[in-house]
């Protein structure tokens, strides 16, 4: 209804001459003492033929407005599928559309492109700097020895290493065609990788870590999911000067990975997976980028599998890893 009022509308100017006209002849009757009533039946025929007029107008109206509406809501807008223009104005309008449209097709190639490169550009980095990563390290063995000084210097290279990890993540998760390999697998077995790659900080930090065989299997990709859980790890270590870390399964499937640290205020922690997001944690460790748990959730979401924190200022926190798996296809 509100379309064909819209129609009325723009049809007013007709209307009104229609009826600008009709007082004329009114009036010239009138003044020549002519009977009026002659001029109301030629009104009430010219309007009747006027009003089927506007059906049929309408109808084609009605037609070409559900057509570029169809247009409209599609992904990408053809200029060739416009309608029929009515009229050399018309003809103007759509011209005007297929050179903006033109424009707009060469801008995204353009930024395309250059999202391309960028991509491969970063991805070669990626993969090169972890020649001279894993050469530190060798390096830092063979020379240092195992001292308190070679074992902070190796965690620092181990973080070094993990933000590159990160990078890599990021890039993989942008891109259209991702390698997930969903399997049923031992989640003790991917919880003790985690557990084995920092196992030298929680050694030096003095940080007890409780954990006990979960015994359960869950249908996951390995790589992913190990990423999410040593990214979890690294946050509560990074926050946890001084306790524990917990690592328990409540059933069904829910790990649920917690630290004595220094908590998240309330007002930052509905926030804390959104991209590039630190709150105050991250405003008082000027290290934190406000990716890692952003790559989480997006890692969890494709896995059919749910990421939640609870937190209290000073209190530590707690994620909560949904591992019941939506429907996905086991290769």
């Amino acid at each position: 209804m509100d379309l064909f009022f819209s129609y009325l509308k723009s049809q007013c100017k007709i209307i009104g001459a229609f009826l600008g006209f009709c007082l004329i002849f009114a009036i010239v009757f009138a003044l020549y003492e002519l009977p009026v009533e002659a001029v109301g039946y030629g009104a009430v025929l010219c309007a009747f033929l006027g009003v089927i007029l506007v059906v049929l107008d309408y109808r084609a109206f009605y037609e070409r407005h559900k057509r570029l509406e169809a247009l409209r809501r599609e992904i990408t807008v053809t200029a060739a599928g416009l309608p029929q223009p009515w009229g050399p104005l018309e003809e103007d309008y759509q011209a005007v559309i297929r050179v903006l449209y033109e424009d707009k097709l060469q801008l995204t190639g353009h930024m395309r492109q250059r999202y391309t490169d960028l991509v491969e550009y970063y991805t070669v980095w990626a993969h090169q700097i972890k020649t001279p990563i894993a050469a530190m390290g060798l390096l830092l063995q063979g020379e240092q020895g195992d001292t308190p000084h070679s074992r902070e210097l190796r965690e620092e290279l181990q973080r070094i290493e993990h933000y590159v990890e990160m990078v890599l993540c990021y890039l993989r998760l942008e891109a259209p065609a991702t390698d997930y390999l969903i399997r049923e697998y031992d989640l003790d077995g991917i919880i003790k990788q985690a557990v084995r790659k920092y196992a030298s900080q929680f050694i030096r930090r003095k940080i007890r870590l409780e954990y006990e065989p979960l015994n359960c299997w869950v249908l996951t990709d390995e790589k992913w999911l190990l990423f999410v859980i040593e990214q979890i790890l690294s946050n509560a270590l990074k926050y946890t000067r001084s306790g524990t870390i917990a690592i328990t399964l409540e059933e069904p499937k829910t790990l649920c990975i917690r630290d004595t640290g220094m908590g998240i205020a309330p007002e930052d922690l509905p926030r804390i997976f959104e991209k590039g997001y630190t709150g105050f944690n991250g405003r008082t460790d000027k290290k934190a980028s406000g990716i890692g748990l952003y790559l989480c959730r997006r890692i969890c979401r494709n896995l059919g599998h749910e990421i939640t924190a609870v937190s209290a200022a000073g209190r530590g926190t707690e994620i909560r890893l949904d591992l019941q798996s939506a429907e996905l296809a086991i290769e």
